[in-house]
């Protein structure tokens, strides 16, 4: 019994010195900990003060910087207003030192005009006083001779005319007469043996094309839904379209032939195709463009071909093709260039120049045609540059420029080329003209000798080409008739524009006419 009261207070005692070992760890730890925690805060309180001594000192420090820095920039902005402020003031005091010059140069220019005025006072009154001293000599004189000034004056002046008339008629009529006796005929036998060997057949060009159709059907579906076809073909290739009541066929109207056939292939193939939509066309005619450039580079090698030409610039070999589709007064230019080339290389051939050079001179003469509607300027401006460009002889050079005669000819081969460029387009047929312009020419031609005095009649012919003038006998004699032909010459060339050369031929005849009864 002892024994387990024994253990039991043994037990108790062990709970109770447990309980308080447990008391006493716990309020150790509790101490320990609250330390810890004092010191971590007392440390973050001391780490706060540095960096916010730390955070202070940087801001300090910065505000230092950003002061120097504003000050250096009062510094150099002082400095340069201060420069500016010199500036100002040597140019304020340039200013003045100017305005004192002007305003003695203004006085200096007041002194002359002053002294200029009375001088020019003087000499009006001694101008007058000259005026009258000459009007008493001039009555004087009048009185003398018993003529007045205005008599005398046309009497001398008609004396002089009349002299100088017959004078100048006689030595032109000489001239003419002696020139003719050894040029015209050698002249004549070049040309017409130059023409005996060159033959081209005539073909003058529309500004219309005609392009057949399968059926009437076939013209409404060139028109499309609200006319979308018509509108985009005549926009993308640049000519009229006009379809009427003319079966199975639809017309092109333009007056540029490249366009015109341009859209003649584009509408031949759509119709072969059978598509015909704004889409359609369009690829259709870009597929047509690349062709026709094709052909043109053909055109222009082959005419190189046949003239025997080479070693000639690619562009210009392309604005040669070019040509075949330019026309003028309906004569296409490709052809006319052909034949003024060989016409050029006969007639050179016949006085023994280059033909060569001749051949090529004739077939870039109208060179600038080929671009005329491109570039502002006339073709033979045109020409002129693009030879240049290219690197032509200057003999080219020259007869492309002076084939019109605008440049004076400085070869032999410059007045071959214009004389073959006025064969090829004067020959009948060569070129087409509309009736309102020959009979306004031939009317402009007649009106001119019908204004001279002398004239009776005055009958243009063969198209133009020859004015056949019929005199008064009575008033005009031998040599007044040949001042009469130089009259009308002249003023044929200064007023009218006409293609090839006119012939003035002066008649002067007395008839004696009597009735035998």
């Amino acid at each position: 019994m002892e024994q387990v009261l024994f253990s039991i207070l043994l037990i108790i005692f062990g709970l109770i010195c447990g309980f308080g070992l447990t008391l006493l760890v716990g309020f150790l730890r509790e101490s320990t900990t609250s330390k810890k925690i004092k010191k971590m805060l007392e440390e973050a309180e001391k780490n706060s003060d540095k960096l916010k001594r730390d955070m202070i000192m940087e801001a300090k420090e910065k505000a230092y910087q950003l002061k120097l820095e504003v000050e250096k920039d009062i510094k150099e902005k002082k400095l340069e207003l201060k420069d500016n402020e010199n500036k100002l003031l040597q140019r304020e005091s340039s200013l003045d030192k100017r305005d004192e010059l002007c305003q003695k140069r203004e006085t200096i220019l007041d002194e002359r005009e002053e002294k200029i005025i009375q001088r020019q006072k003087e000499i009006q009154e001694k101008e007058a006083k000259v005026e009258e001293i000459k009007k008493e000599q001039i009555t004087l004189l009048e009185e003398i001779s018993g003529y007045s000034k205005e008599k005398a004056h046309d009497l001398i002046m008609k004396n002089v005319k009349e002299s100088m008339s017959r004078e100048i008629a006689v030595y032109i009529s000489e001239q003419e007469n002696e020139a003719k006796m050894t040029v015209e005929k050698k002249s004549q036998e070049l040309i017409v043996t130059a023409m005996q060997k060159y033959a081209a057949d005539i073909a003058s060009d529309q500004t219309v094309t005609v392009v057949s159709l399968p059926n009437d059907e076939m013209k409404g579906r060139l028109i499309g839904r609200e006319g979308r076809n018509i509108r985009t073909i005549e926009a993308i290739t640049g000519v009229d379209l006009i379809i009427d009541d003319t079966p199975e066929a639809v017309v092109l109207s333009s007056f540029d032939p490249l366009r015109r056939e341009m859209a003649r292939l584009t509408l031949e193939t759509l119709i072969k195709d059978g598509r015909i939509h704004p889409t359609r066309i369009e690829e259709v005619y870009d597929k047509v463009c690349k062709e026709t450039k094709e052909k043109i580079i053909e055109y222009g090698n082959y005419a190189l071909f046949e003239l025997g030409i080479t070693k000639m610039a690619s562009e210009l070999i392309e604005l040669i093709g070019r040509l075949h589709f330019r026309t003028s007064y309906g004569q296409n230019a490709l052809q006319h260039s052909l034949e003024v080339a060989n016409l050029s290389a006969l007639l050179a051939g016949e006085i023994g120049e280059d033909v060569s050079l001749a051949k090529r001179a004739g077939l870039l003469h109208d060179i600038g045609k080929a671009v005329d509607h491109e570039i502002e300027g006339s073709h033979v401006s045109i020409g002129v540059e693009l030879a240049k460009k290219y690197g032509e002889n200057e003999v080219v050079i020259n007869s492309i420029a002076s084939h019109h005669g605008d440049t004076e000819a400085t070869s032999v081969i410059s007045s071959l080329v214009a004389v073959a460029d006025a064969l090829s387009a004067s020959r009948p047929g060569a070129r087409n003209d509309s009736l309102e312009n020959y009979v306004k020419r031939l009317a402009q031609l007649e009106e001119v000798a019908n204004d001279i005095t002398g004239v009776s009649k005055a009958y243009a012919m063969q198209a133009g080409r020859e004015l056949r003038v019929i005199v008064e006998p009575d008033e005009v004699d031998d040599l007044e008739a040949h001042r009469i032909a130089r009259d009308i010459k002249e003023k044929i060339e200064a007023n009218l524009n006409y293609p090839g050369t006119i012939k003035i031929t002066v008649v002067r005849e007395t008839r004696a006419v009597e009735e035998a009864k």
